[in-house]
């Protein structure tokens, strides 16, 4: 029984891949990558979380979210306030008109930190808000939405919707949020210099294995009862219904996930970058998540991780080489990809590399011994 629940939890060859994605990402790039590019590295990752949330929401449960850079920004915004009460102290701060408080506050004259800027002081409530903030603006939407059968395109209107007004939000609350600029000048963590190479390098590896983390969690999700019925509920959902389960439940559990993926995600992505704006949770990032998890395949949670990276090294490759161009060839790339390979790059490996390599295997396992003309009675 123990070993069929392996089985069932991961296949021989999705462990392979896993074993060959933490070569990757934990092996290969640390020793072959400069500290730049190896944060930049680090930077897709944070991206990849939220990937593995739309393969969940999107790929299994048929749930198209074109908000999650909302739930990335929420994550990444907690992060950023626990981070900036840090480097705002009344000493380093001496100069302002009003110690102690955000520069960007000071700027705006305000003259008291809000209330609800209060409890960031706290590592330990920073980090559990990462989680809960998302998944709580998550449960409302979803409870609002699935609870009265919305989806499809309509749910993916409704949500980049919600993007858009979170981003004119955080921009017109200046004095609360730092306007269009942002939360910026992040350099310590409890005192720990986070703009040194070292500090990037470590935090690459933080970054690294919560996201295996997530990843391994997403397989038990999709591999267990709730899994299966997700799918059900994305082919037939009518039928899943009839049959006496809660479809509503099923979706925003799956949707508040995604989110808490996110939320984790764009924390880190605050962390390695050294600030969060609203320019990273408006529609065009969410509209580009969707492109990770596309590209990559929105059936496969590896896929999801690689299409993080391919994408976003394209993105930047491109805009270095073509930066007047660069818009329109991630665009003609993800056309490409969803008009050839709908599926992503992981349905062409699983549909047209592996069944190839599967046929030599087996031929240099079994080679074919040729049939004499004449049998032996003869």
């Amino acid at each position: 029984m123990h070993a069929r629940s392996k089985s069932r939890f991961m296949s021989l060859e999705e462990v392979i891949y896993l074993g060959l994605l933490a070569v990757l990402v934990l092996v290969i790039f640390p020793l072959a990558l400069e500290p730049f590019r190896l944060n930049l590295v680090g930077k897709y990752l944070t991206f990849a979380f939220v990937a593995l949330g739309l393969v969940l929401c999107w790929g299994a449960g048929g749930i198209l979210s074109l908000g999650q850079g909302v739930f990335f920004g929420l994550g990444g915004y907690c992060m950023a306030m626990f981070l900036k009460l840090e480097a705002s102290t009344p000493e380093a701060t001496a100069i302002q008109s009003t110690p102690g408080i955000p520069d960007f506050m000071d700027w705006n004259r305000i003259r008291e930190l809000p209330w609800w800027w209060e409890p960031f002081y706290s590592l330990s409530f920073t980090l559990l808000a990462v989680v809960l903030v998302p998944t709580i603006f998550a449960y409302l939407i979803g409870t609002a939405m699935f609870r009265r059968r919305v989806g499809g395109v309509y749910f993916a209107i409704i949500t980049q919707a919600i993007a858009a007004i979170a981003t004119i939000l955080i921009i017109g609350q200046q004095g609360f949020t730092g306007g269009a600029n942002g939360i910026t000048d992040l350099r310590t963590l409890k005192g720990w210099d986070i703009g040194s190479d070292s500090a990037k390098n470590t935090l690459y590896f933080v970054n690294a294995i919560l996201l295996f983390a997530c990843l391994l969690f997403a397989q038990f999700v999709r591999r267990s009862k709730l899994g299966r019925l997700l799918v059900a509920v994305r082919d037939q959902e009518d039928r899943v219904r009839f049959s006496g389960y809660d479809v509503a439940s099923f979706k925003i559990f799956v949707f508040c996930l995604g989110a808490a993926f996110a939320g984790i995600g764009g924390a880190m992505f605050t962390l390695q970058v050294g600030f969060m704006s609203p320019s990273i949770i408006g529609i065009v990032p969410s509209i580009e998540m969707v492109i990770f998890a596309a590209v990559g395949g929105r059936l496969s949670l590896f896929g999801a991780v690689y299409g993080a990276l391919l994408v976003n090294y394209a993105k930047d490759w491109m805009g270095e080489s073509y930066p007047q161009l660069w818009l329109f060839g991630l665009g003609a790339l993800f056309i490409a990809v969803v008009m050839a390979f709908p599926n992503g790059l992981a349905g062409v490996w699983s549909e047209r590399i592996m069944p190839r390599l599967r046929k030599l295997w087996s031929r240099s396992a079994c080679p074919e011994v040729p049939l004499s003309k004449k049998s032996p009675a003869e």
